[in-house]
């Protein structure tokens, strides 16, 4: 079946069913296409357990955007991260593969053929991942997009050579940039090449390596697949893999010429269903998955089957109908339902992020689908709560830290993360005290150096240093953030002769290009700091800084020089985090809400060590039944009251009053996140971390706790129970000998 700008027959996981999607990305073991931070701490922690992992990607020309601030407001610049290429890649054309779009469905004599496609190349970058001294080094192999070689000669014999060359241009596009713009159509093609991209040539080399490999087999080439899911795992992460299941499928039925039953019967016989599992990494009901679908250029029929170990789910003498398509005016595939059936094993990042998919019923028939599945397998689904990689965000990143450390403890640590532990013998050590308070203001007058470079502000390193970065949008909360600085503000204001604990507020990170309320949420940042930064009355007791183009060396400035971190995302909305895991490691104590990893990380160091304020997810289900009406709290608060009226009348842009009514209706009538509800309990909570950093010696004892218990979110840990819970592989610490070393 042809299905138009999507690139590929797919075979829906429903019994015989058709489904027209688009969406996917796959891992061998374990990868991500997007270069985040949790992908690379995974790799690390892959190789340094010796396990035989592969990366699969794609090698975008340009990156995500540099974000420059000009007049408060984003815009975004091109990353041409690769203009001066890369040192530590090697390209590999020997396994260039062919990547098939459009075309139409040819039923023959020998089965279903797929042609007068499009196609494109998947050229192979190849870089190495190198363990934390085991001498065992991985691949991560990104794929960069090429035009067949051969031009349209017609169009250029008869002058066509810019259509020609246009039409190169249009096949390389499909890596020329990360996170195209979706609000349109062209940008929402774009994507879906992409996403399917990197899922065909994947798992074209997956099934290339599998069919080559002698262990196991005496045939020079495999010939069969009965031995696919003992030797392949394979790790969808986040929301986007979906499409590998059933592009699998159509490989193994249309071009192995595998029968339907024997590729898709359950158990161990069926690769999809032994071989994948996918990883849910955000929680709110929006960013659950669903591919909507384009008109088709030429009708296709669908047929279903009434799959009863599937389509309908048998429970408790019931039955219930899971609706994997809708054909309404707005047709959409739910990509969530194709993983969940597709997969042996689905989990989410963090304890309380996998109950709420898999167990609670909230806010969109979605999640209570997610129930329904639950109810009818549960052995399926899991948590692995996620984790980050001390190599780089400790040893690297915070040297002085590391150090004294060791000098306590030892270096084995540095891979064995729970070995910190052994740190609280030294929480009432007078000495390990001023060491840790010592490091930690070494790294605040770096930056406060830094800061006052390239912003022109000038610091005092004396101050708390209060910490938000992450990416902008409107479950993070950085409106709950702004509000509580203009109440400072103003209580500084209203008395000037108080003491006040100094404060320098910074926050950080990336608005999507078309997301205009993150934008709007910037531009409020910025205004609010110009306001605060240049009022006399203020002096240093508070400052306010955007820190423009948050990205992976800036933050390896940040972290270490952080007093407070900031993870206050309505409860039940945030995956799991793991800003969160580097600021504690590093020590900085967090004010949060119970929400993703912030559980976990409460429970290791003691709530007495945290400050946790703001409503539990079972209120935020309550106050959803009940209602939430923002206007109540801003009726009976006063300081908030002040606050929004401060925004809505233009006290923060003199020159354009009314520029910020956005985020004030949206406040005010559309919150989904309610910072209203917690902004009174957010108020009280930051008096008690002013209260606590007067006393030095009580706040670094806290400090000592939190890094002496942050060992359990080492990605060490998160991916030694994915390899033995879900890939069914045992990690090693054995160090492989170097090749120059004398062998017995």
């Amino acid at each position: 079946k042809c299905i138009g700008l999507q690139p590929s027959t797919v075979y829906s996981i429903v019994r015989g069913a058709w489904l027209q999607a688009l969406a996917g990305i796959n891992f061998f073991l374990i990868m991500a296409v997007l270069p985040l931070l949790l992908p690379a701490c995974f790799l690390d922690s892959m190789a340094t357990l010796g396990l035989a992992a592969y990366g699969y990607g794609i090698r975008y020309e340009f990156g995500i955007f540099n974000q420059k601030i000009c007049g408060g407001w984003q815009l975004e610049e091109a990353d041409d991260w690769l203009r001066y290429g890369n040192p530590w890649e090697k390209a590999r054309p020997e396994y260039m593969i062919p990547v098939h779009f459009y075309g139409r469905i040819q039923h023959d004599h020998d089965g279903v053929k797929w042609v007068d496609t499009q196609v494109v190349l998947a050229l192979p970058y190849d870089t190495p991942v190198p363990g934390y001294r085991n001498n065992t080094v991985n691949t991560m192999r990104l794929w960069s997009a090429r035009a067949p070689n051969e031009f349209n000669l017609k169009d250029f014999n008869v002058g066509g050579y810019i259509q020609a060359v246009l039409d190169r241009n249009l096949a390389e596009n499909i890596s020329r940039v990360l996170y195209p713009n979706d609000n349109f159509f062209e940008g929402k093609e774009l994507r879906l090449k992409q996403e399917y991209f990197v899922v065909a040539a994947t798992l074209q080399d997956i099934i290339r390596r599998f069919k080559s490999s002698k262990f196991g087999s005496r045939d020079p080439v495999r010939t069969s697949f009965d031995a696919f899911p003992d030797k392949v795992a394979i790790q969808l992460n986040d929301t986007h893999p979906s499409l590998t299941i059933p592009e699998l499928m159509r490989v193994l039925v249309d071009i192995e010429k595998l029968d339907w039953d024997k590729a898709a019967s359950s158990g161990s016989t069926w690769p999809t269903s032994a071989s994948w599992a996918p990883t849910r990494s955000t929680a709110w009901p929006g960013s659950t998955p669903r591919s909507s679908r384009p008109p088709c250029k030429y009708p296709a029929p669908r047929r279903r089957v009434n799959s009863p170990e599937i389509c309908l789910l048998g429970f408790l003498g019931q039955q219930k109908e899971i609706h994997f398509a809708t054909e309404d005016t707005c047709p959409w595939i739910n990509m969530a339902h194709v993983d969940i059936v597709g997969s042996h094993v689905v989990n989410g990042v963090a304890r309380i992020h996998s109950k709420i998919y898999y167990y609670k019923w909230r806010h969109s028939l979605l999640l209570l689908l997610f129930k329904d599945f639950y109810e009818f397998e549960p052995h399926k689904f899991q948590n692995k709560t996620n984790g980050i990689t001390p190599r780089r965000w400790l040893v690297l990143c915070n040297p002085g830290l590391a150090e004294i450390i060791a000098e306590r403890i030892g270096e084995d640590y540095i891979s064995d993360l729970d070995q910190l532990k052994k740190l609280l013998a030294f929480v009432e050590d007078e000495g390990f005290i001023r060491d840790i308070a010592k490091v930690k203001q070494e790294n605040k007058l770096k930056f406060s150096a830094y800061l006052e470079k390239e912003y022109k502000v000038k610091i005092n390193p004396n101050s708390l240093f209060d910490i938000q970065v992450k990416r902008i949008h409107e479950y993070k909360r950085q409106l709950l953030n702004c509000l509580h600085i203009i109440t400072f503000y103003n209580r500084i204001k209203k008395e000037p002769n108080k003491h006040f604990v100094p404060r320098t507020i910074m926050i950080g990170g990336k608005a999507a290009p078309g997301y205009h309320m993150a934008k709007m949420i910037i531009k409020l940042i910025t205004s609010i700091g110009d306001i605060v930064n240049n009022d006399p009355v203020i002096g240093d007791r508070l400052k306010v800084i955007f820190l423009e183009n948050y990205r992976v060396s800036l933050a390896e400035k940040v972290v270490p020089a952080a007093d407070l971190s900031e993870q206050i995302s309505t409860a039940g909305t945030e995956a799991s985090g793991t800003g969160n895991m580097k600021f504690m490691l590093n020590g900085a104590l967090t004010i949060g809400t119970m929400d993703g990893a912030n559980v976990e990380m409460a429970e290791e160091a003691g709530e007495e060590n945290f400050f946790i304020f703001g409503m539990r997810v079972e209120d935020v289900d309550e106050l959803d039944r009940k209602g939430y009406c923002a206007k109540d709290y801003y009726d009976h608060i006063p300081e908030l009251k002040q606050a929004i009226d401060q925004m809505s009348s233009g006290f923060f842009s003199p020159k354009q009053p009314d520029l910020f009514k956005d985020i004030v209706n949206m406040l005010m009538y559309h919150d989904r996140f309610k910072v209203f509800a917690d902004y009174e309990a957010y108020i009280k909570c930051q008096e008690k971390v002013s209260a606590l950093y007067k006393n030095t010696k009580e706040w670094t004892k806290k400090v000592i706790k939190n890094i002496a218990t942050s060992g359990k979110f080492s990605s060490d840990r998160t991916i030694a129970q994915y390899a033995r819970e879900i890939w069914g592989v045992e990690p090693t610490r054995q160090k492989i000998p170097a090749p120059d070393d004398p062998r017995e």
